[in-house]
């Protein structure tokens, strides 16, 4: 299976870049910059250093014991990414495009948000390297993301409210795109996800690698195999990329893909834009996405801020249609309970993203069964969730 992406930034015949004419020189010139970057092996040398100084890398690896007793099955390990600097995945690729940003000499800084993890994490690189940061968040997320909107802020950064569509991060991310058009000649635009033109899903897939790269070395010390299955959360699907690139090759292994099926895919309230919608046009990109009859761009639903997104990374379409990953998807309440379930178990608070991930993961280790070993992406922390959390209780009848 070819996974490239060519030079057009096609998977198959998913990615490539769709974007206004104002734009076709800014991406050209990102190509540019960052086939130029990735080939420095100072460029490199700078990143590595970065991630294991800054970042804290490597992330650890953690057999989860209590949790592998209570469901009865497969042994389970965490990939540990909640425990980086910031708490999440993200700061892999703001590291690494703000080092990109700053080998190209571009003054200002812009992103998009939805949970706020890759919001704090580009206003924490942007401080790092003393860039000029605008964040565009949708005003539902900055609701019940009030913790990392206050983050940004303190870190230097402007959080600009966004209050169109469904003021979550697709709407957001439709803004940045329109101030990149009107700045382009001084401004990097951070996208945080494996989502966008030519050339984001192939580098931000590229800065996210290290995730898979560690647990695969990690995992060979410590059980001398691999997992028989790797689940994390998708979103547009970065910190899936970033442990599946690894694996890619290893064909015994099981790629799961975890949606958010929100309110239930019947509901018609979800952001499973791989199991329950289709190709098209979103955000520059060609790959799976919910839409209507009409073609319009439907709104997502999930509990989960950084799930809340009505399409996903082009490479995500390819590895769907190939069969080399399975996507799956999990509810709110299946989410929230696994949250729960989680942090009184293991004593760690998860992403309620990452909380996709560890629901689907309980069903899948009774099929398993305790001869095999699975391995979860745990994306982020928790922290920025207690209040959805407490808010989500509340409603349905008070703490379980």
């Amino acid at each position: 299976m070819d996974r490239v992406p060519d030079s057009t930034g096609r998977f198959g015949p998913f990615g490539g870049s769709f974007v206004p004419e104002t734009l076709s020189a800014a991406l050209e010139e990102l190509r540019t910059g960052f086939d130029s970057a990735w080939a420095d092996d100072a460029f490199h040398a700078e990143f590595d250093r970065l991630l294991a100084e800054f970042v804290g890398r490597p992330s650890l690896l953690t057999f989860a014991e209590r949790l592998t007793r209570e469901w009865g099955g497969a042994r389970v390990y965490l990939k540990r990414e909640d425990l980086n600097h910031t708490g999440a995945h993200k700061i892999n690729n703001t590291v690494g495009q703000l080092l990109l940003a700053d080998r190209m000499g571009k003054s200002r800084i812009i992103a998009e948000t939805g949970a706020g993890q890759h919001g704090v994490a580009t206003a924490t690189a942007a401080a790092l390297f003393g860039k000029e940061c605008h964040v565009y968040m949708g005003t539902e997320d900055i609701r019940r993301q009030e913790l990392n909107v206050y983050r940004m802020k303190m870190l230097g950064s402007e959080v600009i409210p966004v209050e169109s569509g469904s003021c979550t991060l697709k709407d957001a991310m439709n803004e940045a795109i329109r101030d990149w058009v009107t700045n382009v000649r001084d401004t990097h635009y951070v996208i945080g996800s494996v989502a966008g033109p030519h050339p984001y899903p192939l580098m931000v897939r590229e800065f996210q690698k290290i995730i898979g790269i560690e647990a695969r070395a990690q995992f060979l010390e410590a059980q001398d195999r691999l997992p028989d299955a790797i689940v994390a959360c998708v979103g547009g699907g970065s910190n899936a990329l970033g442990i599946f690139t690894a694996f890619m090759g290893d064909r015994d292994v099981r790629l799961v893909g975890v949606e958010a099926s929100g309110s239930g895919i019947s509901s018609g309230h979800h952001a499973a834009s791989i199991g329950a919608g289709r190709p098209g046009v979103l955000h520059g990109s060609y790959s799976y996405l919910l839409d209507t009859d009409s073609g319009q761009i439907r709104e997502a639903h999930s509990i989960a801020a950084g799930l809340d997104y009505p399409g996903v990374g082009p490479e995500h379409s390819w590895l769907h249609d190939t069969g080399r990953a399975e996507y799956v998807s999990v509810d709110d309440a299946e989410a929230t309970d696994a949250f729960l379930e989680f942090s009184r178990t293991e004593g760690i608070l998860p992403a309620l993203e990452s909380s996709h991930a560890l629901a689907y993961a309980k069903r899948l280790a009774a099929e398993l069964g305790p001869e095999r070993s699975l391995l979860i992406c745990l994306s982020g922390r928790g922290d920025k969730d207690v209040h959805t959390m407490a808010a989500w209780l509340e409603s349905h009848g008070g703490d379980r």
